[in-house]
């Protein structure tokens, strides 16, 4: 198998991720009904495995120069160099994860509609940089540790941080800093605990990723395809186990004796579950550990990112081997091309739905959002397909912004 096919297919599985974040933003609603059901796979999931892919992507940067590759949002410069990398590599890392943060905190700011990833992103990138030095086998360690004590992390330490019933799932924003030592404190509560994204539950889908990008090989059609099988295997077992704690053994009427307790008012609801994790953007509160075994969107369990981190390992290696052949690589080349451009598409999307898409939320929103952004990016790449900007034009900012020495050999 190619590198070509190796990396079209990972940036084709971030394609479908950033699709499912339309889905999530601007489609009818999450709702276990007909068709909804297509939103509702999506609501979690898209940002989880967007995050898998980062770090399945920083594994591969470790086995290229850092000016190749997939696009800069999930192979940042001065990430990925091996074990004991440059110290001169440090700088292009911190100028990457400041330009993320300032996007993320603008675009939160300039509407809250959306929980905004791309600050959450910059701080992986920060906590991630030490793991790229540890062994295969240490790094699998951490990782699967990770999947477990970061959600419990997140339910112990929430009660000490006034958020064990509720307060949970906010995005910080640029009006947060205006705050002064407060607000920065707040700011910096949230991305590490109790923001929508944050790293303690959160980073584990990077470790996982990096793991999984060591240890598979997807060059190799057999790897591959494992990879696809034992992905959807995981996710199959850990989704069934929250189903079985929950609706068989007792878990779904001890978690409504907690919501009668704590949360009272989302007992008229028709789901009180359901209730509690959305006031809460699906962060869990820290009211019955058997929260813990839930596997809902956004519910930041270790059954969850079991299950989400198994989707991601699915698509990948799904796509890899489908970029394989010939026809289904021309088939991908849009999905492949808004992949390779996430960012680019992330801050667009962001920006249109504070402005004249603001509030939509139907079918015809999510496909007109989908068709124009698949458009849109295959006809770049071809617009620009034997320059630099094929990648993407914030992509191609940030690596002028960090690769001084590759700006000197393109010329740009």
């Amino acid at each position: 198998m190619s590198a070509s096919s190796r990396l079209s297919g990972v940036d084709a599985a971030r394609g479908l991720a950033v699709l499912g974040m339309f889905a999530v933003h601007v489609g009818p609603g999450a709702r276990p009904s007909g068709a909804n059901y297509l939103v509702l796979a999506a609501d979690g999931r898209a940002p989880a495995v967007f995050t898998l892919l980062a770090g399945f992507s920083l594994a591969l940067a470790q086995r290229q120069r850092p000016d190749s590759g997939p696009g800069p949002v999930s192979v940042p410069a001065g990430v990925g160099a091996g074990r004991g990398g440059a110290p001169g590599r440090l700088r292009p890392l911190l100028i990457r994860c400041a330009v993320l943060a300032v996007l993320g905190l603008s675009l939160a700011a300039l509407w809250p509609g959306i929980l905004v990833i791309l600050t959450f992103f910059a701080l992986y990138f920060l906590a991630a940089e030490p793991f790229t030095r540890l062994s295969t086998k240490a790094l699998a360690v951490v990782a699967a540790a990770g999947v477990v004590v970061g959600p419990l992390l997140s339910y112990v330490l929430g009660p000490l941080f006034g958020v064990g019933a509720s307060g949970r799932g906010a995005v910080p924003d640029l009006t947060d800093l205006a705050r002064g030592w407060t607000g920065l404190g707040d700011v910096l509560r949230g991305l590490l605990l109790t923001g929508a994204y944050p790293v303690v539950t959160y980073l584990p889908y990077v470790l996982a990723g990096m793991a999984l990008g060591r240890l598979c090989d997807v060059r190799e059609t057999a790897v591959a395809r494992r990879l696809a099988l034992w992905g959807a295997a995981v996710a199959a077992v850990a989704y069934g186990s929250a189903w079985l704690a929950t609706e068989v053994l007792g878990g779904r009427q001890r978690l409504l004796a907690a919501i009668a307790a704590h949360h009272p008012e989302a007992m008229a609801a028709t789901d009180p579950v359901r209730a509690v994790l959305a006031q809460q953007y699906g962060a869990i509160p820290s009211t019955s550990w058997d929260w813990l075994l839930l596997a809902s969107p956004y519910s930041q369990t270790p059954l969850e990112t079991l299950g989400n981190a198994g989707v991601g390992a699915a698509l990948i290696g799904g796509f890899v081997l489908l970029a394989r052949g010939r026809l289904a690589a021309r088939l991908l080349r849009p999905l492949t091309a808004l992949g390779a451009m996430a960012l680019s598409a992330y801050v667009v999307h962001a920006l249109v739905l504070a402005g004249p898409a603001n509030g939509a939320a139907s079918w015809g929103a999510l496909a007109a959002f989908c068709a124009v952004a698949l458009v849109a990016a295959w006809g770049w790449q071809r617009a620009w397909a034997h320059s630099p900007l094929r990648r993407g034009p914030l992509e191609h900012a940030l690596r002028l912004a960090t690769a001084p020495r590759a700006r000197a050999r393109t010329g740009a």
